[in-house]
């Protein structure tokens, strides 16, 4: 029979809780990577010194939410629970053994109603701050894609509702680019739309629930309401920027707001690299002439099979017109509202040619190729795809943002939400960035801080192999 162990869950011993937390656990690497007397200034502003019960120290606060962040805890109420029987956790909020933590309730209003969203970001480019300062960050190549984050929303409790539309940021340039264009033509400038004429408003399907969220369908995946974090990142993988959305908005639609927020602060950005939902006339215009390179891969046409593709369809700068594949030219005839050249076919030429088949199907016989004014800016990214440079950078993706995304959905919870409104799912994302980009600080700070596998070699060599006394202080 096997001896049984004694029972010594009743055992008294005097120990301190700075001994039973290991020297390799990631909280103490934490500890060290950052300031944390720099969480009060940043809060300072929210408390009331003059009357009132005593507060929660903030940083005991702050740290709270990263443990939930960091271990990818299913909610705030849980976290609470495993901080009461966690010694690492305990120790990292510096509270005592049989000290109480601090209520579920405390920790949830604080964020949710005493601080505003604004500290999560303040908390994140404080994280982002120190990384740049211990010289982690490389942001010479970003990467920049988007992920969704499922809603806790009944996708069955919607309702249609008009929703205004918004205008986009570069509608006044294009506009101005468009009527530039057809001056240049011969052509009269575009007139101004009536105000009852231009559309105001669409139909959207808004969640019950959560009206904030937006319906996304992608795919063979289901139907569901999501928010999406658009998000940039460098070679390293520290998260740069980030914003959220509803799961409706497109990826370049948010582009902006993240090239904007990313750029301002890391003006050494020579190449942005994303993926095809990028890949368009005003994205490629933005970053080209900023002086940088836009990493795209290539795009399918969408033509029906069959038919001839629209790289076919070759154009001549010269004489501006399209040569169709059997060497006939399509002549300009106007420049769109959406900023797209039409060139059209002659009629009389098409109805007997023997590729028309594959060419149209009009009733007229008349094949319109379009060209965006832009389109210029898509085919220097076309050919910076085929440098070596943009293989390389696109073919990182799979290693930075991509890895990104995978890290926060497996392993810090990112897959779904119990936040609902866009301000607490921003808030809450901006919180999990900083706790993996903080994670990512603290294990190469303690890594840096160790001896390289090399140098360890050569001291082991130097005991088993005595050097002559001039090269003793080399090594």
């Amino acid at each position: 029979m096997i001896e049984r162990t004694a029972d010594a869950r009743n055992e008294i011993k005097i120990l301190c809780i700075e001994d039973l937390v290991p020297e390799d656990h990631l909280l103490r690497k934490i500890e060290k990577a950052v300031n944390w007397e720099e969480v009060y200034p940043m809060t300072e502003q929210y408390y009331c010194v003059d009357n009132g019960r005593p507060a929660v120290d903030p940083v005991v606060l702050v740290k709270t939410v990263l443990i939930w962040h960091l271990y990818g805890i299913r909610s705030l109420r849980q976290t609470l629970k495993e901080i009461a029987v966690n010694l690492a956790y305990r120790w990292f909020l510096g509270i005592g053994i049989d000290t109480p933590v601090p209520h579920f309730a405390t920790v949830s209003y604080a964020f949710a109603t005493r601080f505003p969203s604004e500290l999560s970001k303040h908390i994140f480019a404080w994280v982002l701050e120190a990384a740049v300062a211990n010289g982690y960050v490389k942001a010479e190549n970003v990467f920049i894609d988007g992920t969704h984050i499922k809603a806790s929303a009944n996708k069955n409790k919607k309702r249609k509702e008009m929703a205004e539309i918004t205008a986009r940021i570069y509608d006044e340039q294009l506009r101005e680019e468009i009527n530039a264009d057809r001056e240049a033509h011969g052509k009269k400038p575009m007139k101004e739309k009536d105000a009852d004429e231009i559309p105001k408003t669409k139909e959207v399907t808004v969640s019950t629930t959560d009206p904030d969220c937006g319906l996304f369908h992608k795919g063979e995946h289901e139907l569901q309401f999501a928010y999406e974090a658009h998000t940039a990142c460098d070679e390293h993988g520290f998260v740069l920027g980030y914003e959220v959305t509803a799961g409706n908005v497109h990826d370049s639609v948010a582009f902006d707001g993240v090239y904007d927020n990313v750029s301002e602060k890391f003006p050494e950005i020579e190449t942005v690299t994303m993926d095809s939902a990028y890949r368009t006339p005003w994205i490629c215009k933005r970053i080209f002439g900023d002086s940088r390179q836009a990493s795209l891969p290539y795009k399918c046409p969408m033509t029906k099979d069959g038919f001839f593709k629209k790289y076919e369809y070759v154009y001549d700068e010269y004489y501006d017109c399209i040569l169709c594949p059997e060497n006939q030219a399509l002549k300009y005839s106007t420049t769109n509202r959406d900023g797209y050249r039409e060139y059209k076919s002659d009629p009389k030429i098409c109805a007997s040619c023997p590729s028309r088949h594959k060419c149209t199907e009009s009733k007229n016989f008349q094949k319109v190729v379009t060209r965006h004014i832009w389109e210029d800016f898509v085919e220097m990214a076309d050919d910076f795809r085929h440098t070596p440079e943009g293989k390389a950078s696109y073919g990182r993706r799979k290693e930075t943002i991509e890895r990104v995304f995978a890290d926060a959905k497996e392993k810090h919870a990112m897959r779904y939400t119990h936040m609902r409104g866009l301000t607490r799912v921003r808030s809450w994302v901006g919180l999990k960035f900083a706790a993996m980009n903080l994670k990512k600080l603290a294990i190469w700070i303690a890594n840096s801080s160790l001896p390289s596998p090399f140098y360890l070699f050569l001291r082991v060599f130097r005991v088993l192999n005595p050097l002559p006394l001039v090269w003793q202080g080399v090594l």
